[in-house]
This record gives structure tokens, sequence and C-alpha cells, in this order.
């Protein structure tokens, strides 16, 4: 909400040295928060005068354009020029080149004159053009940024306006006022008014208010009130039981000039509160709405067709809006329709087909209170978002539809020359709020601030509120524009927010001893830190899946059938359904859209729960509040809870490192997906088994099935060519996922650092020659065992078939490293470990050195 600082002081006691800023910080004072500063002058700055023109030639010039040579007093006749800067004539005449037409001699106009500074930075200064030189600018309004014409300049008559040359047209144009811009948060509907800030400034300071919808005098109170334009109210099919419209004002205004131009002092404050300027009968409108919070519309009475009836649409019913799109709308719509059908979308926007225009005289004023959910939910639907539904949504105050009426209406009368025809219709009843009972000691208790009830009371009767005395407790009757009081609770933050903030105490909470990290919170956060360190960025994404993704990513096999997977009722987006089975899609986005903006070496992880459903989803009723419900209905809402067991996934592509002069960048494969899922489990301290394995969205002889305990618990490798494609993956990407919950919860409880032996180790290499389809871990694991407890580490860097090796089997060379805690290890002692790793490789597996 932009808030012009002219447009304030009429309504509180703000200084008239006050800045935007000073504004903003008593406004932070009372929760409101800051966003920005609108003010003119720091990109417009003069001189900027009106001037008179005296003289207009018309010069043709060899490009087929024709300028105007001409000559414009910037004084007063028969006055003296003060203004010394260079390029201004003492005369007070200067001559201009100016390439619009569209005014005469004697006009008056805008004259940026050397000196002067437009926005954009664009310096005006005299400048030798078309044979002359041009000493200033005859501006048009987006020169001035005031406005988006620029057919032309601007001419003063055409805003109403006769004055004398030499005037400061800044300030006749309301260019030195500014606004401060707030944040409205949505329980504040009421702040989307000067109204409702001067309010908040008064509570702030402690400053007079002067109410401006208390100085309107309605005409339903004139004894020449008559009967306005008939309007019904109709809802068979109210959301939640609430009437979408419980209140309809008309007020009708004859004989108003549609061509009557909008006031400089108004224009200006519609633009500085960041609206565009329309035409009369729009921008006092927009004026009101500004003004008091309460929309409202202006019907040509002419273009009605019979009375007015506000109900929900017919299926299938069409409305042409203001924004000349054709809208089809949904039965749960509340629309404002004539005999002919729907001229609007109630609270959203008006319809075309009754618009002000150019030839309108008599105009039907409207002014409505509207149920917030229907109108939401409206603008949502058609993605039609307004100044009117933004007000709507968060809540109006229901007894300003007839004050605003009127206000609209007068305002047409004085600037528009229209009659007001007293003929007024108030359909329906103000729904206003109900009383809350609020307990002495509830705002103590809250928020740990001894309150007097003196300033409980008096804090209350200054926001509105109507109180009670009711033994021990008060009855409190919020006022009309504030349905976001509807809860005790709320009272108290109302009682905290304006005796202050600063005054509720901070005491940090003392942790009673012998907590912390639970052994599982400890060895996730060491998973996720290592991962880090391994140059591994972290990622989260969203936990809602397509069922496609899911089943293709969490079911190894393709089944042909989608896998069990927990829906959402309420999707926030229908093409993601379902809750997660899997951390995969999620993370392969994350790793597209990192490619895609050009970082193709790219390292992610990420860790989330996903959730499986178990045989009971939900419980059948929820149980009361406020009791404890026993353990019996605990251990039922708990058995209802779907299975959520942590996951964490590793994705890659890319180079391992950057390619260098002379060293080629090692491709990232199936292997750095296999060794980011080691290294979690040696994170652990747990020992994964690595066999060949398959997945269906996997390459089908580069995908690795990790096991745990003899139980699958994740699968590491590239994707399936397919997948990449379809995915727009760079090509092999390689990914990995682990049941993480798993891992924790097999991992040992206590988890030691390795001593670090003060004695060198002995290395030996061995190579095998096995049947081609021995897994190399299995025989990596035959080794381990047979070479005994002074195998330090083993490792495979060899994998051989071909030539000498007769077909059907391979050849697989290890790297054995031996080492003793308490001594050197001799060269025998190696060589007799592994003549018994090799020993009993031979025995179980036929295994023959090479």
């Amino acid at each position: 909400m932009r808030i012009p600082l002219s447009w304030i002081r009429e309504y509180t006691q703000f200084p008239a040295e006050g800045t935007a800023e000073d504004l903003m910080a008593e406004l932070v004072k009372v929760g409101l928060e800051e966003e920005d500063v609108h003010r003119p002058t720091d990109s417009l700055s003069g001189p900027i005068v009106v001037g008179e023109v005296l003289e207009k030639i018309p010069e043709p010039q060899s490009n087929g354009k024709t300028i105007n040579w001409c000559q414009v007093r910037v004084v007063p006749a028969g006055t003296a020029q003060t203004l010394t800067h260079e390029g201004i004539d003492p005369s007070g005449v200067q001559g201009v080149v100016c390439g619009a037409h569209n005014f005469e001699v004697g006009d008056k106009v805008v004259v940026t004159l050397p000196g002067a500074v437009l926005p954009g930075d664009f310096r005006i200064a005299a400048r030798k053009t078309y044979g002359h030189v041009s000493a200033g600018m005859i501006a048009s309004v987006r020169e001035l940024g005031i406005g988006e014409d620029h057919d032309g300049i601007l001419v003063l008559s055409t805003l109403g306006l006769d004055p004398e040359p030499g005037t400061d047209a800044m300030e006749l144009l309301g260019l030195y006022d500014s606004a401060a811009e707030i944040n409205v948060t949505p329980d504040r509907g009421y702040a989307f008014s000067l109204r409702g800030i001067a309010r908040e400034y008064s509570h702030a300071t402690g400053t007079p208010f002067i109410d401006p919808a208390a100085q309107i005098n309605t005409a339903k109170n004139d004894d020449a009130a008559r009967p306005g334009h008939e309007v019904t109210l109709s809802d068979d099919t109210p959301i939640y039981g609430v009437q979408g419209c419980s209140r309809f004002v008309t007020h009708k205004v004859t004989g108003i000039d549609p061509a009557a131009p909008t006031p400089p002092w108004m224009a200006a404050r519609l633009r500085l509160a960041g609206m565009r300027t329309i035409s009369i009968a729009v921008d006092v409108s927009n004026y009101v709405m500004l003004e008091l919070g309460q929309p409202n519309h202006c019907y040509d009475a002419a273009k009605l067709d019979g009375g007015i009836e506000v109900r929900r649409a017919a299926a299938g019913e069409k409305l042409t809006t203001l924004d000349e799109k054709v809208r089809t709308l949904n039965p749960e719509d509340l629309v404002i329709a004539d005999q002919s059908g729907p001229i609007g979308i109630a609270g959203v926007m008006g319809g075309a087909r009754t618009e002000v225009d150019s030839t309108t005289s008599t105009v039907i004023v409207e002014a409505a209170h509207f149920d917030p959910i229907s109108i939401s939910r409206s603008k949502r639907r058609h993605k039609l978002p307004s100044e009117a539904s933004k007000r709507f949504e968060r809540g109006v105050d229901p007894l300003l539809p007839p004050l605003a009426a009127q206000r609209v209406v007068d305002l047409l009368v004085q600037l528009a020359g229209g009659t007001d025809s007293r003929e007024v219709t108030d359909a329906g009843a103000p729904v206003l709020p109900e009383s809350i009972r609020l307990d002495a000691v509830l705002p103590e208790k809250l928020t740990g601030v001894p309150y007097t009830q003196e300033q409980i009371r008096s804090t209350l009767e200054a926001i509105g509120a109507e109180l009670r005395q009711d033994g021990e407790h008060l009855l409190v009757t919020p006022p009309s524009w504030r349905p976001d009081l509807t809860i005790p609770a709320a009272l108290v933050e109302e009682i905290a927010r304006l005796v202050g903030y600063d005054q509720i105490p901070s005491r940090l909470p003392v942790p009673p001893a012998g907590r912390g990290l639970t052994a599982s919170q400890q060895r996730r956060r060491s998973v996720y830190a290592g991962m880090a360190a391994a140059g591994f960025t972290e990622v989260l994404s969203y936990p809602f899946y397509s069922e496609a993704a899911n089943t293709r990513f969490g079911q190894a096999e393709d089944t042909g059938k989608p896998m069990p997977m927990l829906r959402l009722a309420n999707p926030i987006a229908s093409q993601h359904p379902a809750l997660r089975t899997t951390v995969l899609p999620g993370l392969l986005e994350a790793l597209r859209r990192n490619v895609s903006r050009g970082f193709t070496d790219v390292a992610l992880f990420e860790a989330g729960s996903v959730f499986h459903p178990q045989s009971q989803l939900g419980s059948p009723s929820i149980p009361d509040l406020g009791v404890y419900p026993g353990e019996e209905v605990l251990a039922g809402l708990d058995a209802g809870i779907p299975d959520q067991p942590l996951h964490i996934a590793a994705a890659l592509s890319g180079a391992e490192a950057a390619e260098l002069p002379g060293v080629p960048g090692r491709r990232r494969d199936w292997a750095d997906a296999v060794d980011a899922a080691q290294k979690v489990a040696d994170l652990l301290r747990v020992q994964l088994e690595v066999v060949q394995g398959r997945h269906q969205a996997f390459h089908p002889g580069r995908t690795a099935e990790l096991r745990f305990n003899g139980e699958r618990v994740g699968h590491a490798g590239e994707l399936h060519p397919k997948v990449i494609e379809e995915l727009d993956l760079p090509a092999r990407t390689a990914v990995m996922e682990l049941d993480l919950s798993a891992l924790i919860d097999g991992s040992p409880e206590q988890i030691s650092a390795e001593p670090i032996s003060t004695f060198p180790p002995t290395t030996q290499d061995v190579s095998l020659i096995v049947a081609g389809e021995l897994p190399a871990a299995q025989l990596e694991a035959t080794l381990v065992e047979g070479a005994g407890e002074l195998l330090e580490d083993i490792e495979l860097f060899d994998v051989y078939s071909g030539e000498h090796i007769e077909a059907g089997q391979k050849s697989l060379a290890f790297a054995l490293r031996f080492r003793a805690e308490d001594r050197t290890l001799t060269a025998e002692e190696a060589s007799e470990a592994r003549a018994g790793a090799v020993a009993l490789a031979q025995q179980r597996h036929g295994a023959v050195q090479r």
C-alpha cells in the first residue's frame, strides 16, 4: 500500500516537514512493514514552469518531418526573468523547437528550462537543432514521468487549469509530494486504505485521527432520498453456508460530464498510490477505494438491462471483463447480472458491456460487501488479481458501502458536474463481528507482560472495540473493520502491538541437562557434512511428484502398474498429485535446471523423507482439543501415519575436474555414483555390498544394487539413455539412492576414529583369473577373509579379458596393503598372508594366478 503524504495529512497530524521515512518509522512501531519510498523529485528537478505559447511557426524538414519553432513566455507579462542558468533568456521568452502539434498559440504548457533534469537523467540544456537554438523543451506527460501518453505535449487546459506563466509546474502537478510504501499482511485488510493507515499512525503516535467516513452524509439519512435501482440478492449454493453477498448498495448520479478532467491533485495522489488515471468516473471510484478501503464500481445506467441480481453463475456462462478477455464462468463464481446476463465478477472485475465511456452521462454507483472466500476463489480461478479483490479477500468494513457510494456521488457532483438523484438502494444487512470473551489474565499469560486493566481497556477501545464487563471477564465486540479479530488471542496480539512489542521480555529458555542431538540426528548431520566436504552441493525440492515419476524411479521392476503411493486430496499442482516414494525425480530436476543455465560439471545430493502407504491410512476421526486422548487413541492415530523413511540420493554429470591444457578432465560415470554410496556407508561405519543390479530407470549394464545385511537398500549407476533423453539430462548422468534410515539403524552405537599406525605398510599385488560371471566384490570378500587380520586395505585396480585369457574368463588384479599394529612387517609375513588369500580364492572359485 502506497501512502501519499499530502493525503495522510488530511486525517492525521503528520508534520508538514515529515518525510516518507518518518511515516514508515512510526508505522513500523505498530507492526506494519516498510517497503519503499516513492519520491518524484528523486528523478525530476526544475526549473520546470508554466509557459504560454506566443508564436508557433511550422517548418517542414528535408526528412519529411515538420517541426514547430515556438516562442514561449515563461514569466508573467511585464515581469523580468529572475532565473540565471545558462540558456535562460533574460527577456522571459524562450525559443523552443517542438515536434508535437497538439497545441496552439495561447495555450498554457509545461516548459522544462535549461538546468532541469527529467526522469532517466535527461538533462535539459540549450542545444542547436533544426537550424535553431532550442533553449528548453515543451514536455509531455511521459517526459515528466506522470503518465504514459506520449502522443503530444501536455496542454494544461485539458486538466481544467489556466495558471499564470512562470508558475512552478512541479507544484501545480503535485510533483513535490512523495509516498511511503508499506507491506500489508493478509490479516489486516483495513490497512489497504488511507483511513486504516491514518488510524494506525494515530495509534503509533497518540495524535488525533480524523475518520474520513465520519465526514460523509449519506442520502439514506436525507428526507429527499427515493427508491433506487432494483437489486436482488440470491445465493442458492453458498460456500460453507455463507452468503456470497450480504449487502449491496446502489446510488444514481445524473448529468455528469464524462470528458471532465481529473484534477491534478487527485491525479497526483492516484499516481503516487500506484494507479494510473483513466477517466473522471474511474478515477473517482479508485480514489474512494484508496481513501476508505471500500471497492466500488460505476455502471453506465443506459447500458443496464433491467434490475441487478447478485447470484452464482450458471455453468458455461461467459463474460467479457474490462480487460477485454472472454471468461467462462464457474458455478461457484459470484456474479453481478442484469436481465441480459452477467455484467461483472463480483468483487473481482466488472464487465465491458456496462463500462463507463465517453458518452456516459448517468452512472449507477455500486458498493457492496462480499464473502472473502468466494472472492478469493474467483480471483485464483480466473487468474485475475485486482485492487478490489485484494481488499475483499482480506475483509472489508460491512458498514462502508453506503458511505463509499455517497462519497463517489459527491465527488462526481463536485468534479464532473453531476446531480445527485437521491435514488438509493440498500439491499441486505451488514454482518457485524461477534463478541469475544477475554479473560483478564490472558494477556499476561501469553506475553509475560503484566498489563494493567486500564492498559487493556484503553488499548481495545483505541482500536474501536466496544467493551462490557462480565464478572472477571471482558466481553469485547471488535470494530466492524476488523474481521480478523475472532478469538481472545487476537485481542492479546492487539494489546501487545499497541502497547509496544518492545515491552515483551526476551528470555532464552534454559535447556535441561543431558539433552542434545539424538544418535540418529548426529549420524544424519555427519553424513550431510561429509557429502558437502566431498564436493556435493545439497539441494531441497518439493516432495510432490507425478505418479509416473514415482513409479519409474521408486520401483525397480517395470510391472506395468503404478506402485502404491499416497495421493493428495488437494495438490498444489494437478501434474504433481502424489507424495514422493523416491528422492531422485526432484534431484534430477535440480540437476537439469543447473545444466540448462551453463553449469555442466555438477554434483548434487538431497536427503529427505519418502512416503509409503500402510494398510491403514489416516484415522476415522480426530480427537477433541484440550483433552488427553489416551494411549489407545494415540496408537490409532500413529497407525494411520504412512511409513516415512529417510532417503539420500546423489546425481553427477560432467567432468570430475576441469580440463587443463594437456590434461583431459575425467568424465563422471557409474563408478562415481557407487563411490558416493560407499562414502555414505563409510561415514556411518557400515559395509555395503555392491552387486550387479537392474532398475527400470538405470542403464541395463551399468547398474549396481546396494545391499546391507543381505537386504537391498538402494541402487547406483548411470541412468537409462531413454530416461536421459526424456528428462533432457547430460549423457551418462550418474545417480545413486540409499535408504538412509536403514543404514543409520544398522550403524554401530559408537563410531570411533580408527587409530593411525606408526608402522609402515607393505603392499603386494595379486592377479587372478576367474570365471567371467563371478562378481569382483565376491572375489574381493574371499581375499579379505583369506588374508587375515594383517590386511589393512584391498583395492581392485584392473579388470581384463581378451588375448591370452580363455573365453568366458577374466583377470582381476587387486592391490593388497598389509600392516601390523605393533611391529614392522617382514616381506615373508606379507607374502604368507597374500598366499592365504590366494589359496582361499583357488578353493572357493577355482582362481588361477596370472
